[in-house]
């Protein structure tokens, strides 16, 4: 009796428990689910019903026998790390459409106008705002939040139960994807900074022609509109280019466990 209640809680109590922290915490962070707007309970309870569909998928990873007290807190506490190092990293990638948005507001004259930007749960720029919310709405219409909880089964490939996970290339990891996201806001708000350069650059050169005219005043009308012109045009492709990136972040970790 007592040898089958140990063989239930190895692989069936202790299973779920293991998976709630590590999928609960990263969906809780994660870019939708875990945004400002969503219901804390709302983000419980869907990692407790997650967890409940996943765990037996995991079962196969866990510790025989049942760790002692304190080797499970000591698990508990590296699965939570886990988690939230998932989490994290998509949240990053997803901070580089609020990078992408304040560059473009800052090079079309917009930069002071600020709101609150619900994806992040702070005030941000207005164009910053547009692609955080138009971000999280692709990522649910092209399924691509699966591959949060895909990369997180397979992350017991890459972080297997039990084993202290790399410090280090976690760390270093989190650092390629700050870099990463950086970039990829930049690339998308490059139009914008040639755009603002070409314009300042004619204003200049009309500055010295007719030094009677207040060019920035000229400028500053001529700057908003042509960027909302730009906007237009580039809008779908920036989003395009922007989902590929973050299908390729979060692909890393099902590449690697395979």
């Amino acid at each position: 009796m007592e040898s089958a209640l140990q063989v239930f809680l190895t692989t069936g109590v202790l299973a779920f428990m293991l998976t709630f922290v590590r999928l609960g915490t990263a969906s809780i962070i994660m870019p939708g689910i875990g945004d400002s707007f969503v219901s804390t309970r709302v983000r419980l309870h869907l990692g407790v019903a997650l967890s409940f569909a996943l765990f037996p998928l995991i079962m196969p990873y866990m510790p025989d026998p049942l760790p002692s007290t304190f080797g499970l807190l000591v698990l508990i506490t590296m699965e939570f790390i886990i988690g939230l190092f998932i989490g994290t990293i998509a949240r990053i990638l997803m901070t580089a459409l609020d990078t992408a948005g304040m560059i473009i507001s800052i090079s079309s004259g917009l930069g002071n106008a600020q709101l609150f930007n619900p994806s992040l749960a702070t005030q941000g720029s207005l164009i910053g705002a547009l692609f955080s919310v138009t971000g999280v709405l692709l990522l649910f219409e092209t399924n691509l939040h699966h591959l949060l909880f895909m990369g997180i089964m397979e992350s017991y490939e890459l972080f297997p139960l039990g084993a202290i996970p790399d410090t280090g290339s976690m760390a270093e990891m989190m650092a390629r994807t700050v870099a990463g996201s950086f970039s990829i806001g930049v690339k998308i708000a490059a139009p914008f900074l040639v755009m603002t350069l070409l314009i300042y650059v004619g204003m200049g050169v009309l500055s010295r022609l007719m030094p009677q005219i207040q060019v920035f005043i000229l400028a500053l009308p001529l700057q908003i509109l042509l960027s909302i012109m730009l906007l237009m045009m580039t809008i779908s492709a920036a989003m395009v280019y922007w989902l590929t990136q973050y299908e390729q972040g979060m692909v890393f970790f099902l590449t690697v466990a395979q």
